[in-house]
């Protein structure tokens, strides 16, 4: 029996320094509406997100539409850069993928938020074995995610990815059989 992870990157959000409860954008949102229609196909029976509100909100519509079971699970959000915020996001993203054990103070580094990562995806793998599950989550910890499984899934690939996003994750046994790309 396959079980089927659609990993969903967040859609656009406004930049507020309040980390947890940043919102999606206008675009954002009508972005969200998009990924829902895409979803809706797909025969989601569980949907898990981020505790943060711009994934929740990229995930909430797929929701209402389904009404289906609904978690919010901390191992999934958005990895912490460092305990302040940083002057330069693109040259803290610079080093912190150029060394996986490398973090500011306070923050993760890539083989921190990894190890987090996977250990969400194997509780999911654990809890809704034989399922198709939506989880709305966020651009770096779902790199380090793909990453841990096929290391194409590198900083190059991160700097590319749209909001939202879509990829699917199928397992079978609990093991990585295929990553590809939804939307």
């Amino acid at each position: 029996m396959s079980t089927n992870i659609y990993l969903v990157r967040h859609a656009h959000s406004i930049y507020t320094p309040d980390e947890i409860g940043r919102p999606l954008s206008p675009k954002g949102i009508k972005d969200a509406g998009k990924a829902k229609e895409i979803l809706l196909g797909m025969d989601i029976t569980v949907i898990i997100s981020s505790p943060y509100a711009r994934a929740i909100q990229t995930v909430q519509g797929l929701y209402d539409e389904l009404g289906c079971v609904f978690e919010i699970w901390d191992e999934l959000r958005e990895r912490k850069i460092s305990k302040e915020p940083v002057k330069d996001f693109n040259a803290a993203m610079d080093m912190l993928w150029g060394d996986y054990n490398f973090s500011f103070e306070g923050g993760e580094s890539n083989q921190v938020a990894q190890l987090r990562g996977i250990k969400g995806i194997n509780k999911v793998l654990d809890k809704f074995e034989g399922e198709n599950i939506v989880i709305g989550t966020h651009g770096n910890i779902m790199v380090l995610i793909m990453n841990y499984f096929d290391n194409n899934y590198d900083y190059s690939f991160w700097k590319q990815l749209k909001m939202p996003d879509i990829y699917k994750l199928s397992f079978k046994s609990g093991k990585i059989k295929e990553i590809a790309h939804v939307k």
